[in-house]
């Protein structure tokens, strides 16, 4: 089966918009700057379809990035998808990001940890492994202390992501030659890799409803842990 589909990320400052025929990536966008993504990101879907030829009723499906992530990022990239998949009556995918980030270590070796910076001193974790050409979850996505994280870990693990970076010099120090570093310019999530992972799930039947299709936050809101605190002190009327 030969299908068109069209991805995005905006789970961290790095946006990036791809889209993909019979697993054969036609064009891809990507953009590491500090603009928000709802001042580009219809644009940025534009110029691809333009620029690759492929026109909106074209595509199959439409992908995106779940998170965890940036709480403003995801809600801009997933109202984005409803909203073309809405005007085409095309079905949706949803992914981790994390996962999304794991595929940039094609054939690994080793365990791969993709890892956002969380703030907070935590950091938004996954531990994957390559199977049957894709990186397969061995557990949940998790937010977590790097200490915490670094404690459940064992042999050689292959780090990637933002927070990899933010947290070499810990990694380093705790696991010496077992943490393997991958390089900055191959720890930026890419849409074009949402694609990979969006054609087996289509394949597969996995697309979900637009009422199902919801970010993944792994952690709640400044928004929601505010309320929770209110509500606890008897501030919200029931």
């Amino acid at each position: 089966m030969s299908e068109t589909i069209l991805a995005i990320d905006t789970s961290t400052r790095t946006g990036s918009v791809a889209v993909s025929r019979d697993r054969e990536v036609l064009g891809e966008i990507l953009l590491n700057v500090r603009n928000t993504h709802s001042e580009r990101l219809l644009l940025l879907v534009s110029q691809l379809l333009s620029d690759t030829g492929v026109s909106l009723k074209e595509i199959d499906a439409f992908a995106t990035a779940l998170g965890p992530g940036s709480f403003t990022g995801l809600r801009v990239g997933i109202a984005t998808i409803k909203g073309l998949a809405m005007a085409t009556g095309k079905p949706v995918i949803g992914i981790s990001s994390l996962q999304i980030l794991a595929m940039n270590v094609p054939l690994a070796p080793h365990l791969i940890c993709p890892l956002f910076d969380a703030r907070k001193k935590e950091v938004y974790a996954g531990l994957y492994h390559w199977q049957a050409g894709g990186a397969e979850p061995l557990r949940a996505d998790a937010v977590l202390a790097p200490d915490r994280l670094l404690e459940s870990l064992d042999g050689d693990i292959i780090f990637l992501g933002e927070g990899a970076w933010a947290y070499r010099t810990l990694l380093i120090a705790r696991m010496g030659d077992r943490a393997h570093l991958i390089p900055r310019s191959l720890s930026l999530p890419r849409a074009s890799l949402a694609c990979a992972l969006a054609h087996e799930r289509y394949q597969g039947g996995q697309t979900v409803s637009l009422e199902r299709l919801a970010p993944a936050y792994v952690r709640p809101s400044e928004a929601e842990i505010a309320w929770s605190a209110r509500a606890a002190e008897g501030g919200i009327a029931g």
